[in-house]
């Protein structure tokens, strides 16, 4: 089964695929929620490289790490990937009047209720647009 999710971010292509591929900015912004971070983070963006983020809970109780090969890889168009359980993601970055719609497309796994990947995967990338448009403004107002 097959999930697909989007948000629009209020920035220009550059910024949001530089945000979504910068180990620094997965930092900030890969949580579904506020008990939530990612505390390490690796990306060698090219078809065959390797991404990991460790992902934990801010209390210590649990953690992982979400890794994976890029497949494909098409500068500020596409990325897809395979997860280390061989689920395949792609990431679709598409220029519209008001900025940019990242939309998202993932394998759902079998442990969990898939509106609860959903919601999930759509919180993560819903940070990724507060996080995105955030540093837009920050950097505006120098």
């Amino acid at each position: 089964m097959k999930i697909t999710i989007e948000t629009r971010v209020k920035a220009d292509l550059k910024t949001v695929w530089d945000a979504w591929n910068s180990p620094e900015d997965i930092k900030q912004w890969n949580a579904a929620s506020d008990d939530w971070h990612t505390t390490r983070s690796t990306v060698d963006l090219r078809e065959g490289g390797k991404f990991s983020a460790r992902m934990e809970a801010k209390d210590g109780s649990v953690g992982f790490d979400f890794e994976g090969t890029y497949t494909r890889v098409v500068p500020r168009k596409v990325l897809e990937y395979k997860l280390g359980d061989d689920r395949e993601v792609k990431v679709e970055f598409s220029e519209a009047a008001y900025g940019v719609v990242v939309r998202e497309t993932f394998d759902a796994e079998s442990q969990h209720d898939p509106e609860f990947q959903r919601r999930g995967w759509q919180a993560i990338l819903d940070n990724f647009a507060r996080h995105v448009e955030a540093k837009g403004t920050s950097r505006a107002a120098r």
